[in-house]
């Protein structure tokens, strides 16, 4: 069974659970240690890959790894970039901040992975 759907509207729906709570349970915080635009950071991308990965449901097929394989990096991108951000903003570890390019990195391998997908496939539907 395809996974992707679900760890995507998983991952669209803790973004907008968490852009709300960094917004209302912890503005005082945030503003208080100066990383309000951090949070806002991390919520941008989670929810933006969020919404790529979901796509993917209607791109291919089940066989299709490229596209797949996209959707696995903005989920594992989503967690690592997001994550170590959403940490760091409140008061996390400083070692994080090295980790979160990794995050991003698995974002740019993901779209050029769904550039693959697009070039192979013409950009139809292959399933």
């Amino acid at each position: 069974m395809n996974k992707i759907p679900f760890f995507a509207a998983i991952l669209a729906l803790l973004g907008v659970g968490l852009g709300a709570f960094g917004a209302h349970g912890l503005e005082d915080l945030l503003i208080k240690k100066g990383t309000s635009s951090t949070w806002e950071t991390a919520v941008f991308y989670h929810l933006i890959h969020a919404v790529a990965a979901w796509s993917v449901v209607f791109c291919g097929s089940d066989e299709d790894k490229s596209i797949r394989s996209a959707a696995l990096c903005w989920v594992t991108g989503v967690v690592i970039f997001s994550g170590s951000l959403y940490l760091l903003a409140v008061g996390g570890p400083r070692w994080l901040g090295p980790i979160t390019p990794i995050g991003g990195l698995l974002f740019i391998i993901g779209w050029g992975l769904a550039a693959k997908y697009a070039w192979v496939t013409g950009g139809r539907r292959s399933g």
